[in-house]
């Protein structure tokens, strides 16, 4: 199964070592997924890391920031994706998780974005909030 997780997921894993946000890397690393990703979508990642707020409650350096990064270019199956798409309207730069999901054949788009919430899904592909994300990869892997 593959997925793509937006950055609110991303930073909040970082934000906070425990709950959902690391469950959901935990079950990354242990294989139970295949997360998807694109440069847009990773120097988002990296954008995001960097503010100032945000950094004041990781403190993470330049370097570790950038080794993250390079941490997800390694592990995650990097896409680059064909089709721009305008699906949404409201916040334009949301339409990049959409491009990654579609063109790496996710499954899921995992995301706390509201934009991207109130969609539900996008040509079969389901887009959840964590915690649904994490209780439908439980049943999944369940059924095998």
């Amino acid at each position: 199964m593959r997925i793509v997780i937006d950055t609110n997921v991303v930073v909040s894993r970082f934000l906070s070592p425990k709950g959902a946000p690391a469950q959901i890397f935990e079950k990354w690393r242990l294989e139970s997924f295949e997360l998807l990703v694109s440069e847009p979508v990773l120097s988002e990642y990296q954008k995001a890391l960097s503010y100032k707020h945000v950094r004041a409650r990781h403190r993470m350096t330049d370097e570790e920031i950038a080794e993250t990064i390079r941490d997800f270019r390694k592990f995650a199956i990097l896409v680059n994706p064909a089709e721009k798409l305008a699906v949404i309207k409201e916040d334009p730069d949301d339409n990049k998780f959409l491009e990654v999901a579609e063109a790496g054949g996710a499954g899921y788009i995992v995301s706390g974005d509201e934009h991207l919430l109130k969609l539900r899904e996008y040509r079969g592909i389901q887009i959840l909030p964590l915690t649904a994300f994490l209780a439908a990869l439980g049943s999944i892997q369940n059924n095998f």
